[in-house]
C-alpha cells in the first residue's frame, strides 16, 4: 500500500518562494510517475506539475510554468514543488498524486498554501 504525506505548505508574501516535499512509502517509488495538484476553495482541481517515472520528463500547468520545478529523490523517495514568485491566486491545497503505469493511483491529503500579504 503507497501512502503520500505532503508538508511545506505555509503563509507567504506575493514574490515569496516555498518549497513542498512529498514523503512517499511503500514500494516501487521508481514506477509511479508523480503529480502535484492544487485546489482553491470554489474551484476545480488543478494539475500544477508532473515528472515522470524515470525522472526525465516534466509537465507544469500553464499558470505556474517558469516559477515551479518539481523534481524527485530516489534516495529519499520524496518529490519536491519548487515555488518561487509566489502569487496571491496560488493560494490552495497542495495535493500529492501518484500514478502506476498499471493503473493504481494514490492521493496524500494535502498541504495548504497561502499567499498573502
Amino acid at each position: 500500500q503507497v501512502q503520500l504525506v505532503e508538508s511545506g505548505g505555509n503563509l507567504v508574501q506575493p514574490g515569496g518562494s516555498l518549497r513542498l516535499s512529498c514523503a512517499f512509502s511503500g514500494f516501487g517509488f521508481d514506477t509511479f510517475a508523480m503529480r502535484w495538484y492544487r485546489q482553491a476553495p470554489g474551484k476545480e482541481r488543478e494539475m500544477v506539475a508532473a515528472i515522470d517515472s524515470a525522472g526525465v520528463d516534466t509537465t507544469y500547468g500553464d499558470s505556474v510554468k517558469g516559477r515551479f520545478t518539481i523534481s524527485r529523490d530516489y534516495t529519499k523517495n520524496t518529490v519536491a514543488l519548487q515555488m518561487n514568485k509566489l502569487r496571491p491566486n496560488d493560494t490552495a491545497v497542495y495535493i500529492c498524486n501518484a500514478v502506476h503505469w498499471q493503473g493504481a493511483n494514490y492521493w496524500g491529503q494535502g498541504t495548504q498554501v497561502t499567499v498573502s500579504s
